[in-house]
């Protein structure tokens, strides 16, 4: 016997069970996890609340965790048992001690990366890495928007920005927020609450405003997005945190410049196997380099048992950086 997250209908945090369950034998090309550090990402609560409804309930929930390979299947050469693995593509499932994952999508560990650097830097790490390297390859001396810049992923998207030689203008939403962002790597942050968006990026730029911005709030921050970008540019809509963007004027596009618009995943540009070990080996590299750095508050360390909590603290919106939940805590 195990014991995970699941929940029977959708909702708040409050419908999140920890209840206990037998976990079944890995398929053919599948590996087994015993879970060390499990990541927590909004886009859990999305499915929980049932925006992204899982297929059937009651429902394991979560995609990314790091541990060590216990059992695997018998199509699987590359991994073995007591191999250090982390991973972020698995089925709902992750908010437990062990999980069954496809041997496809779990990435080998290097030993200088602790499984809580991974559990809180994977996901996030492939979301910044198919953002900046892929759907549009941000250039050295590049100027553009990230917003919810002082989050899990916006805080490494700053510290990937100055890897890249770019300047990253971060949206926050304190002063706090502002600060943490500028000393990942940002080079300038907007403060929400009292500066307007848009007026904001256009005086950074000397009237040029960006060519791209990427948005993980979604409808709240949609107009501001566009009304940033320059003739031509590209919106890129990753996150629904205030909401889904819904019943778009396509005409809109062309009233503000004739704009691109792009609503990009991660299993859209990581989807091989090597596509996979791409993607983390440029991610670990800059880890292990230190580079990017990932640092998870004590605050923000939750036992499995107190994902419920864990939820409710990520929707205050008063998190920074990375959150996990650690089995045995």
């Amino acid at each position: 016997m195990a014991k995970r997250i699941q929940f029977s209908a959708t909702g708040g945090p409050e419908v999140l069970e920890y209840v206990d369950f037998t976990p079944a034998a890995p398929g053919e090309h599948e590996i087994q996890v015993e879970n060390r550090a499990i990541g927590i990402n909004y886009i859990d609560t999305y499915v929980r609340s049932g925006l992204y409804p899982p297929a059937s309930l009651p429902s394991g929930l979560g995609t990314e965790a790091a541990g060590v390979v216990t059992r695997v299947g018998s199509g699987v050469s590359h991994l073995k048992p007591g191999d250090r693995v982390v991973y972020a593509q698995s089925g709902l499932g992750a908010y437990s001690e062990v999980h069954n994952v496809p041997a496809a999508k779990a990435a080998p560990l290097p030993i200088g990366i602790s499984f809580e650097q991974a559990a809180a830097s994977f996901l996030k790490g492939l979301t910044v890495y198919y953002l900046l390297r892929k759907t549009h390859e941000i250039q050295p001396g590049e100027v553009f928007l990230f917003h919810a810049a002082a989050g899990g992923v916006g805080l490494i998207a700053c510290q990937w920005a100055r890897a890249l030689n770019a300047k990253l203008i971060g949206t926050v939403g304190s002063d706090e927020k502002a600060e943490r962002a500028q000393q990942a790597g940002a080079w300038a942050t907007i403060n929400y609450r009292r500066e307007g968006i848009a007026a904001r990026v256009a005086e950074l730029t000397g009237g040029k405003k960006v060519g791209v911005v990427y948005d993980s709030v979604g409808k709240e921050t949609w107009i501001d997005s566009l009304d940033s970008l320059r003739p031509r540019g590209l919106m890129v809509s990753f996150g629904n945190a205030s909401g889904p963007v819904t019943g778009v004027d396509l005409g809109i596009l062309n009233q503000k410049g004739s704009l691109f618009v792009t609503r990009p995943s991660l299993n859209a540009y990581v989807a091989s196997h090597a596509e996979l070990v791409e993607a983390s080996q440029e991610l670990f590299a800059l880890i292990a380099s230190g580079v990017i750095q990932v640092e998870v508050p004590e605050s923000q360390r939750f036992p499995l048992s107190e994902a419920k909590r864990a939820h409710e603290v990520l929707q205050s919106r008063n998190t920074q950086g990375s959150s996990l939940l650690i089995p045995g805590l």
